[in-house]
């Protein structure tokens, strides 16, 4: 693990912490904090910089970084972005109406900020001038690669905290230790919004390893997932080997997994989850069989195009096979270079025999009938 002293060096190195350290000193009150610092310590590189200021105006520390600032008073926050993304927040302490809720904040100092956050290895802040501030155990629990809540209301005050660990403990290789396994499995995920939950979701979704993000998650609370949710669907490394770069690896993932779950069922719970719509119907499309048997049993180009065509890149992905792989590689691409205004020209009357004739001369084209212009306008006034 490094030193502080390497740790602030590490940070300089980073072209967003450059221009933190450039633009404000250990004077202005700001501390580095969260995951920054842990993955900082760890080696690793950061995907975000967090900061909490202490007795200083928030959107005046937003200006000094530069880039367009936005303040939200509700929570008494700010996020700078323009190249680099700082988020900055006020040091606070929170309070829980109720389980579930969202918090009431209040000033605070720094120890007390640390306080409220999620695992022990997440509470430690780094000042400007390398000083490093941590809750009691969280320097320990980052050597031994240990996920631990820093105290037992934590999964009551904010269930999708046990995402969050599901998230650490798949990206970091750290282990959950035993009792906060069990106030997990105790918690009630209802209490928090679907919208909130899905949230967390499509995080995990975006991980590195997403199947060891949902497993853990599932490990640590059955609740947050769907019955007939498979966490490690047999199909999916295929299925995303094949998937092209306009696909979309998470919707995918998610489709992988929920493709033993009823579609009324499944259609529902990515509502509740927040899912917008297109995201949800690709998911929905994806996740059934019906591309699957007419696309493996396709023997001809146009017969693979027939039954591939106007479904999602996902769902081509899963069905797997030769067929779905010279789709996605290839035949999807075939166009003609022929289209509607010639056939009108050529004197075919406007509608959707316009279509039928093209879609013709597309299959030959497919198959290897026709090429080139003139064969396929023929092709299509046959």
């Amino acid at each position: 693990m490094r030193t502080p002293a390497q740790t602030l060096e590490a940070l300089r190195a980073l072209p967003c912490g450059a221009r933190l350290l450039d633009a404000l000193g250990p004077a202005d009150g700001v501390h580095l904090v969260g995951g920054a610092v842990r993955d900082l310590l760890l080696g690793r590189e950061p995907r975000e910089l967090d900061l909490v200021i202490e007795g200083a105006d928030i959107e005046a520390v937003g200006r000094a970084l530069g880039g367009e600032v936005t303040v939200y008073e509700r929570f008494e926050t700010a996020t700078v972005r323009d190249g680099c993304c700082f988020d900055l927040a006020r040091a606070r302490a929170e309070d829980y109406a109720a389980p579930g809720a969202l918090p009431d904040v209040r000033p605070a100092g720094l120890q007390e900020d640390l306080g409220r956050r999620d695992v022990t290895v997440n509470a430690i802040a780094l000042s400007l001038d390398g000083t490093l501030t941590a809750v009691d155990g969280a320097l320990g629990d980052l050597r031994a690669g240990v996920l631990r809540v820093l105290h037992d209301r934590s999964f009551v005050d904010d269930p999708t905290r046990i995402w969050r660990v599901a998230r650490y403990a798949a990206r970091l290789g750290f282990r959950v230790e035993a009792h906060t396994r069990a106030l997990a499995a105790g918690a009630d995920p209802s209490t928090v919004s679907g919208d909130r939950l899905g949230a967390e979701l499509r995080l995990a979704l975006g991980e590195p390893d997403p199947p060891a993000a949902l497993a853990t998650a599932r490990e640590l609370n059955a609740a947050l997932l769907p019955e007939g949710f498979d966490v490690a669907p047999r199909a999916l490394a295929a299925a995303l080997e094949l998937l092209p770069a306009d696909g979309r690896a998470d919707l995918l993932t998610l489709a992988a997994c929920t493709a033993g779950i009823d579609v009324r069922a499944l259609l529902a719970w990515l509502d509740d989850m927040g899912f917008e719509a297109d995201d949800r119907d690709t998911v929905a499309a994806a996740s059934r069989s019906g591309t699957g048997a007419p696309l493996r049993n396709a023997r001809t180009p146009s017969q693979i195009a027939r039954a591939a065509r106007g479904a999602p890149v996902e769902a081509v992905a899963l069905a797997g096979g030769p067929n779905a792989r010279r789709w996605l590689a290839d035949l999807r691409d075939v166009r003609l270079e022929i289209g509607g205004n010639d056939l009108l020209a050529a004197g075919i009357a406007q509608g959707p025999e316009i279509g039928e004739r093209l879609g013709r001369a597309l299959e030959r084209k497919l198959d290897g009938e026709i090429s080139g212009r003139d064969a396929e306008l023929a092709a299509a006034l046959e």
